[in-house]
């Protein structure tokens, strides 16, 4: 049995975390931490991460950039893994967690969906055959209305696997409204849609000569994202130092 922290216990994906592993026999969340706390937890739950004192194999954290910091702190003192999933992180902030990552095992991932993370993988095959044959690419994704940054982090992990292929030749196009041009080779186009509540979609388009590749990825729900999450603090538990992510936890499946 696995013992996790849930660092942000009573926020949005704490309460679906909380709910999915009480459903699995493979790990149970002994403690959570969070600022507020109504009681309905079946564990218990610290206020600050200072004031927690029960053992666990790893920690889930997510919470706020500001609370980063000191969770960072005592998982390296304590030497506990950390599945780092709060994004809006400073590079100041990323630094430190890759200093820290030499201490203690660190898995961080731009999306921890398991879907999304395969794809990633994908796209690095497929670009490789498609873009020197002529093929352009083009990212599309699409958000609930209450997401405040575009393009999102998952759109923008998905052209960085692409363009990691080509040693990072081609430029990314946020907006085409002010050109009068035609489309460059060594583009990758990335366009946000914003609207109602959809949870998150992402196309790849590959456009070629009488031909259209799409890989395509839709979640609905943030389950996905805190099953992947589960699914990480199970590999990360008991790992060495060092900075992981979720191409890890695929490659231990397959």
């Amino acid at each position: 049995m696995i013992k996790i922290i849930m660092h942000g216990c009573n926020g949005k994906m704490g309460h679906i975390i909380s709910q999915i592993a009480a459903e699995d026999n493979e790990v149970e969340i002994v403690a959570g931490i969070d600022a507020y706390d109504d009681g309905h937890n079946t564990y218990p739950v610290f206020k600050s991460i200072e004031k927690c004192d029960v053992q666990a194999d790893c920690l889930i954290d997510f919470s706020i950039a500001s609370a980063v910091d000191k969770m960072v702190e005592y998982c390296v003192e304590h030497q506990l893994p950390c599945v780092l999933c709060t994004t809006g992180l400073s590079q100041e902030q990323m630094d430190k967690v890759k200093a820290a990552s030499a201490k203690v095992a660190i898995l961080k991932s731009a999306n921890m969906s398991l879907g999304i993370n395969l794809l990633l993988k994908m796209l690095k095959e497929a670009a490789g055959v498609l873009a020197p044959a002529g093929y352009d690419i083009e990212v599309v994704e699409k958000h609930h209305r209450l997401k405040v940054d575009a393009p999102s982090g998952t759109a923008l992990a998905l052209a960085d696997s692409i363009n990691e292929e080509f040693d990072g030749a081609y430029e990314y196009v946020y907006d085409r409204s002010t050109r009068r041009e035609k489309r460059p080779d060594k583009e990758i186009g990335i366009s946000a849609v914003r609207g109602g509540t959809i949870v998150g979609e992402h196309d790849v388009i590959f456009a070629g000569t009488d031909e259209v590749i799409t890989f395509s990825h839709s979640a609905y729900s943030k389950g996905v994202f805190a099953k992947g999450a589960v699914q990480a603090a199970k590999y990360l538990a008991g790992k060495k130092p060092g900075m992981y992510d979720m191409s890890n936890v695929i490659d231990a499946q397959m």
